[in-house]
């Protein structure tokens, strides 16, 4: 493809974006951001970065900036911030956002500022027993919550949305929908939690029944679905499997309505669960994710399962959990445990390891 043509195509790209109703910046970068349909933690994400990048230059307006403004608010953010690479990396794709589709300046610079590479981690896994102990350290629904993400894999926003007809008993499957990258994929529903999530659902039918006797507003839909089926958030069947204990206001849409389980005070518990089953390690409720494939490959089970499972795009991001394994007692002996057979019978091992 000729340069010329692709810089057409691009600036073409650019003008197929709706003028913005919003008169202010960060509510225009809200709007395109909805306009695009990225997620709400994109959404925070990104405004949070455009407004530290403008305070950082003296509330100037973004559009009076450029490229060397743009690379000393990363370089301030690596080297006086000490933010890790992805962050950085966050932050850089908030700006590009910024002056590419709200802005809309196509500048040549935009495409040369550099991004810091980022390396795969080894993810923290807990070990079944420290699994066990954690979860005894729950109560309620925070316990049965905790056992869901451990049990089918789940991130813990894609448990805290879940609905009740996502629930399917007769094929003992649950239904992520809208899970990261907008993508729907069906976990196991484990046998050990059947009687627990009936339980559940019908302490939801009944905050269901008393919110529906109150005339409330019910619950937030995805995208236009409340339009489109305007008393479906009244229904049962799309109401929170895990709901809040009291209504909250909607932040995008002033609506005061019954949302679900609040993360923080979900990551609170399970922080304070980890603390009393004396781990050192520092496990977050991602962790059971990491725990639940793991644990699965370990237990036999294909890559490619593993891949579907926990809806990865690419096999290689399911990969890490193998380096996780070759870490166990099972994998390389050491050369140090064969000293001892080593040794003649005339030497031993003294105080300080000392050979007498």
């Amino acid at each position: 493809m000729p340069a010329s043509w692709a810089k057409r195509r691009a600036s073409a790209r650019v003008l197929e974006l709706p003028a913005l109703q919003a008169v202010r910046l960060l509510d225009q970068l809200r709007e395109r951001i909805r306009y695009l349909h990225y997620s709400r933690r994109t959404e925070e994400a990104y405004v949070h970065w455009c407004r530290g990048f403008i305070r950082f230059h003296g509330r100037r307006h973004p559009a009076t900036l450029g490229a060397a403004e743009i690379e000393a608010y990363l370089r301030w953010l690596a080297s006086e911030r000490g933010v890790a690479p992805s962050t950085h990396n966050q932050a850089l794709s908030a700006l590009l956002f910024l002056y590419g589709k709200v802005l809309q300046l196509n500048l040549p610079w935009l495409d040369q500022i550099g991004r810091p590479s980022v390396r795969r981690r080894i993810p923290v896994v807990l070990e079944p027993a420290e699994v066990a102990a954690v979860l005894d350290g729950l109560r309620g629904e925070h316990r049965l919550l905790a056992r869901v993400l451990y049990g089918c894999g789940l991130r813990l926003s894609e448990a805290l949305q879940l609905r009740t007809k996502d629930i399917d008993f007769g094929h003992r499957a649950v239904v992520v929908r809208g899970g990261k990258g907008d993508k729907d994929r069906v976990v196991m529903l484990p046998a050990s939690l059947q009687t627990e999530l009936r339980g559940q659902l019908q302490r939801a039918h009944e905050v269901w029944a008393a919110d529906a006797q109150a005339g409330r507003a019910g619950v937030e839909m995805p995208h236009a679905l409340e339009r489109k089926y305007p008393r479906a958030g009244l229904s049962w069947a799309w109401f929170w499997l895990f709901p809040q204990d009291h209504h909250s206001t909607d932040p995008r849409s002033g609506v005061i309505r019954r949302h679900h389980l609040y993360d923080q005070t979900f990551q609170r518990a399970f922080k304070g669960a980890v603390a009393r089953a004396g781990i050192a390690k520092p496990a977050t409720p991602h962790t059971l994710r990491h725990s639940f494939a793991t644990h699965l490959l370990q237990g036999g089970y294909d890559i490619r399962t593993v891949q579907e499972l926990l809806g990865h795009s690419d096999v290689a991001t399911t990969m890490i959990y193998t380096h996780v394994l070759n870490l166990g007692g099972g994998a390389v002996r050491s050369p140090l445990d064969g000293l001892a057979g080593a040794l003649p019978a005339s030497v031993s091992i003294g105080e300080g390891g000392f050979a007498h």
